[in-house]
């Protein structure tokens, strides 16, 4: 563990990412890469190879999650795209018929949970989404619900929707930062989702325990949405970047050394929208992952990962 001042340091050193580049489109290459490729996560294969896990849409609009594989060490270099979806939509009438949407993915025991965002079409609100989970035991080339049902369901804590979560196992407990819906608001637009992080625990992956506390709020009146967090540990410090929506999605920071209180700074989020080109609306969907002695994010763009999945370098 980190001592005192170790963690003073961290807390105090900026934030700096480079060589930022757009890392991978959807063009049609393969029948369920329609359009999008959004909410990248991170697994990796061996050496510098790493498989990314992302959402793309069909003509429908609905999501399916399949994945790219590329080597950290000549990043421009996509190595093998999966023929076809890991997981797809779930049966007429489920919570997760409209499609469904990554958001993270943790290695037990020699079992891949891959934990998503399940999505079906409302009549008073555009949409609802809860947290789903698959599990694989073929090394991550396909995905079998445990549930029909989401394992994130409503409740008093979470009256509206959850989704998007990041799950982190230590010590034989799991520990999961997760997207909650706080209401809806009539706008002049339309119907306005708002929601912010809170967290659960359990000990299994499966059935969780949440008491409605809540990690990051909004930060002002004009705030109304944060999307997929992703927490990383570095010695005491727990650090949390995500995103957060007024007019759009731009890149959010927070630290805590206890998992649930957390100190927001955005200002050592580190990455800024670009002057122009496939990132310069948006930034959305953080995945960060320690790799090499360094950390590397993958993200989407503009149009909620339509323009792709990008990627950068931590420089501290």
């Amino acid at each position: 563990m980190a001592s005192s001042a170790e963690v003073a340091r961290i807390a105090g050193q900026p934030v700096r990412w480079r060589n930022r580049r757009l890392l991978f489109e959807a063009k049609g290459q393969r029948g369920w890469l329609g359009s999008h490729a959004a909410l990248p996560v991170v697994d990796r294969i061996e050496g510098d190879r790493y498989r990314v896990y992302v959402s793309s849409r069909d003509r429908d609009n609905r999501s399916q999650i399949g994945y790219f594989e590329v080597d950290l060490a000549d990043p421009s270099r996509i190595v093998r795209v999966s023929d076809a979806p890991v997981l797809t939509y779930g049966a007429l009438g489920a919570f997760d018929d409209a499609g469904v949407t990554s958001a993270c993915l943790i290695t037990h025991a020699s079992r891949k949970y891959l934990y998503y965002s399940g999505w079906s079409l409302g009549v008073s609100v555009p949409f609802y989404f809860y947290v789903g989970l698959a599990v694989s035991d073929d090394g991550g080339e396909s995905f079998q619900r445990v549930s029909p049902a989401p394992i994130l369901e409503r409740a008093s804590v979470d009256p509206y929707l959850t989704a998007s979560p990041w799950v982190l196992v230590e010590e034989g407990v799991w520990h999961m930062w997760y997207v909650s819906g706080t209401g809806w608001k009539r706008e002049a637009s339309g119907v306005q989702h708002h929601y912010h992080i809170k967290y659960a625990c359990s000990s299994d992956g499966v059935d969780w325990r949440r008491d409605g506390t809540v990690c990051i709020d909004y930060a002002s009146a004009a705030e109304y949405a944060m999307s997929r967090p992703t927490v990383v540990r570095t010695g005491e410090v727990y650090r949390m970047w995500f995103a957060a929506r007024g007019a759009a999605y731009r890149l959010a920071y927070a630290e805590s050394t206890d998992r649930l209180h957390w100190r927001r700074d955005d200002a050592r989020a580190g990455l800024e929208v670009s002057r122009s080109g496939w990132d310069c609306e948006m930034v959305a969907y953080p995945c960060v992952i320690h790799h090499g002695g360094a950390y590397h994010m993958f993200y989407n763009g503009n149009d909620y990962g339509r323009s792709g999945v990008g990627y950068a370098i931590l420089e501290e």
